[in-house]
């Protein structure tokens, strides 16, 4: 039996910068846009540093274990987040091009689906921007418009924009 991401029983906080999510009806693309008031180099090592990354990645609720991060090209990563039930959630992919701090390009899978092989490749753009700010784009592409439906009814645009919250207070902290 597939394992279900469970929707954030928490109420949305306000976020300081808006996150923008995009998927076009018909299309296997999904679009997330995020300014973040921290210098490009810093947006870039939280999402390279496995100390850093599972402090903010996913919803509040969860907890984030580390398995595999291999931040170059060609190495792999996995993380688990467990919820307060003790239910674990898998994703894992592997990290095709780091090209430090402007792009990330890799791929993206859940485990709990009832079969293997909804990857999804993923593309992460640092774009600097004045006052010492950052414009992240990522454009996630999906084997078929199924998939990106799927992923879009899954509660993962409440579990991006929390996640992306807790990016901002992980940012605060790192520049004080």
């Amino acid at each position: 039996m597939a394992q279900e991401l469970q929707k954030s029983e928490e109420p949305a906080r306000e976020e300081r910068n808006p996150t923008r999510i995009t998927a076009e009806p018909g299309k296997q693309d999904m679009f997330v846009v995020r300014e973040f008031d921290a210098p490009r180099e810093l947006v870039f090592r939280a999402h390279t540093d496995p100390e850093l990354f599972k402090q903010w990645i996913g919803p509040r609720g969860l907890t984030t274990r580390i398995d595999t991060f291999e931040p170059r090209n060609g190495g792999r990563w996995r993380y688990v987040q467990t919820d307060e039930e003790g239910n674990e959630y898998g994703f894992h992919g592997v990290n095709h091009d780091l090209t430090p701090p402007e792009r990330i390009i890799q791929t993206f899978e859940f485990e709990g689906l009832p079969e293997s092989g909804h990857v999804a490749l993923d593309v992460a753009k640092f774009e600097e921007l004045p006052g010492n700010r950052t414009k992240f784009t990522g454009q996630s592409v999906f084997l078929s418009v199924e998939d990106r439906d799927g992923m879009m009814e899954s509660d993962m645009e409440a579990g991006t924009k929390d996640s992306y919250s807790r990016l901002d207070e992980l940012l605060e902290r790192l520049q004080k």
